[in-house]
């Protein structure tokens, strides 16, 4: 079943509660399941009013179990009242102009994104794609939290950044709507499924009034596939460095060790990745060098650098996450991000340059105290 109504479609796209406006000028909407592609002028979305929008994020692979899982989660969030389910390709691989990204700057109000990502990759993920808001606490955050707390009671806690020290979201915090992350390698859809629909019972939009005035648009309940897009846009695998802005300092090491022209800053001179293309595939070095763990490659396999809320020690008796490439606790980083580099460069038929002059982390980690010269000192106080 189709549902359309009739307008303009010259402007920038914002989806409101009841439906997509362009300039506040009503636009043509239509809305058809499963597979939706449309010109950009005539963008797709529903006409029901909307409390809550849930992103879900389809794997890279084509794992039958990952798909059927995701449309389980899609089946289920759809039916809830208010809820406009949007099925996209991997968030990860979307790139700025596509008819995916496109709906979802449009995309006004809380926000549910599942994905096979880390919660912290997503949240940051979707901030670089400028789909931005604060975190929303899940329930599966608050077990994470939990289990992280049991972590540090026991010395597993490597945390041992200066938390005096200005974050960029202290600077620039983002405001207004909430977007909740969940982990779609948690495996149960259950459970997912209820969690949004406990988050949908929270948001400001949720009450009485959008779900009857669903009911009485034409008289009748919406179908069950109208709130439900799915986008096929084709993508292709991409790798490139995240920043998370609640740990990022802005110290502008990545930029300076960087070889490849990935980063570089905006009008307020703050740190981004402007470039991603042009990072090296399977090149984690930067996040290496990064002072404050700010730097995430959403696909590594290292959970640490993936965006794990754990860091460095995945508590296993034997750390398998060496066998993937992450630091040996007795390495240095640092000398390891540059030997990943120096790879890099030569595989790019350029010189190697070795070991970096890294100015914050000499600033920021002072030598010891001099006793000698504290005596001294004394000395010359005394009078002696």
């Amino acid at each position: 079943m189709n549902r359309s109504t009739t307008c303009s479609t010259a402007g920038k796209a914002r989806l409101t509660g009841d439906r997509l406006q362009h300039d506040d000028k009503p636009v043509k909407l239509e809305s058809r399941y499963p597979v939706h592609q449309p010109r950009l002028a005539d963008m797709i979305l529903p006409v029901i009013p909307t409390t809550l929008t849930v992103v879900v994020s389809r794997g890279q692979s084509r794992n039958p179990e990952k798909r059927g899982l995701e449309a389980k989660i899609v089946e289920a969030a759809g039916q809830l009242p208010g809820v406009v389910v949007l099925d996209v390709p991997h968030l990860y691989d979307l790139k700025a102009g596509s008819e995916v990204m496109q709906t979802l700057l449009a995309v006004e109000g809380d926000m549910v994104v599942a994905s096979w990502l880390f919660p912290r990759a997503t949240h940051w993920l979707l901030d670089r794609l400028n789909v931005r808001g604060q975190v929303g606490e899940t329930v599966f955050d608050t077990e994470a939290a939990a289990a992280s707390a049991d972590d540090s009671a026991d010395g597993n806690d490597s945390d041992d950044s200066d938390p005096a020290e200005p974050r960029v979201t202290d600077l620039y915090p983002r405001q207004g709507r909430s977007i909740y992350s969940l982990d779609l390698r948690a495996g149960d859809a259950d459970r997912m499924t209820a969690e949004i629909a406990r988050i949908a019972a929270l948001s400001e939009q949720a009450n009485e009034q959008a779900a009857n005035e669903a009911a009485s648009a034409d008289g009748s309940q919406p179908s069950a596939n109208e709130n439900r897009l799915r986008f096929d846009d084709p993508a292709t695998r991409r790798w490139y460095p995240v920043i998370d802005y609640s740990r990022c300092t802005n110290c502008m090491e990545c930029i300076d060790f960087c070889l490849f022209g990935v980063y570089g800053i905006d009008g307020v001179e703050t740190i981004l990745v402007e470039q991603p293309d042009n990072c090296r595939k399977g090149c984690p070095a930067c996040s290496r060098v990064c002072p404050a763990g700010a730097i995430i490659f959403p696909q590594h396999k290292a959970p640490a650098i993936a965006g794990a809320p754990v860091e460095g020690d995945e508590g296993f008796k034997i750390d398998l996450s060496l066998l993937f490439g992450a630091p040996d606790k007795t390495a240095d980083p640092v000398a390891m991000a540059a030997r990943e580099r120096d790879e890099q460069l030569l595989l790019a038929g350029r010189a190697a340059v070795g070991m970096p002059e890294l100015r914050s982390r000499s600033e920021s980690k002072s030598a010891p105290p001099d006793h000698l010269d504290d005596l001294i000192d004394q000395l010359d106080q005394a009078g002696i």
